[in-house]
């Protein structure tokens, strides 16, 4: 379904991607891991074209996305819920849902999204009405996943959604984004606490200063040694 093949990319003079390759099939949950500064953000923000790579391609379902504005990749079908939620802290739960919906002309469809994501997340629809800024770290985290969703994504983008979070509310977000996946939505997932990461993903890549040191199967790749002592304490 994605595709990257060797990928560079620069802020300014720094090499934040080097040469990186990974690809996600339709129906999985892939995850990155690595530690702050690895290039897992920039990676995100390359596939949804917030950021222009100066080699290599991006490739979804077939069509190459490194030219094209974050709009027009949206359209095709990614969604993305980005580090920091980035919630509109000025405007209500529901006035953020439909601008996740923005490109659509649906409004039966809008609606059938909207309340797939109450469902998923009743807290949101207890705050419907609700300015974004009054909500807890784990509903914007919310919000900002239903937000991505209401785009009606082929493949979701989440960057660090358990950041900030309590442990309790860390399980609830990790037990949605598996029913996000089972319901048909492919997830490419970045996030620091690689433990959950590992016990979610059906495979994943390691980043190491802007290059994919280890791929695998989440399963191996949370028996792998240097993995364990590096990412899993110990």
């Amino acid at each position: 379904m994605l595709e990257l093949k060797g990928l560079d990319v620069y802020y300014g003079a720094v090499h934040a991607l080097k040469g990186v390759s990974l690809r996600v099939e339709r129906g999985e949950i892939v995850t990155l891991i690595g530690a702050n500064g690895a290039g897992k953000t920039t990676l995100l923000r390359t596939v949804s074209g917030l950021v222009r790579p100066r080699k290599g391609s991006v490739e979804f379902e077939g069509k190459p996305l490194q030219a094209l504005e974050p709009h027009s990749i949206v359209r095709l079908g990614l969604g993305h819920a980005p580090e920091g939620r980035q919630i509109f802290a000025n405007m209500t739960v529901r006035e953020n849902l439909d601008l996740g919906a923005y490109l659509r002309r649906d409004s039966a469809g809008v609606e059938a999204d909207r309340q797939r994501v109450f469902t998923l997340f009743p807290r949101l629809r207890e705050r419907e009405k609700q300015g974004a800024a009054t909500l807890s770290g784990g509903e914007q985290q919310m919000l900002a996943i239903g937000r991505a969703l209401m785009s009606r994504p082929k493949l979701l983008l989440l960057d660090e959604p358990s950041l900030g979070l309590a442990p309790l509310l860390v399980r609830e977000i990790f037990k949605t984004i598996r029913e996000i996946n089972a319901a048909g939505t492919t997830v490419l997932l970045v996030e620091q606490n690689a433990h959950l990461a590992l016990a979610t993903a059906h495979r994943g890549y390691v980043l190491e200063t802007g290059t994919v040191r280890f791929a695998d199967d989440a399963r191996r790749l949370a028996e792998n040694e240097e993995v364990k002592k590096a990412y899993l304490g110990g």
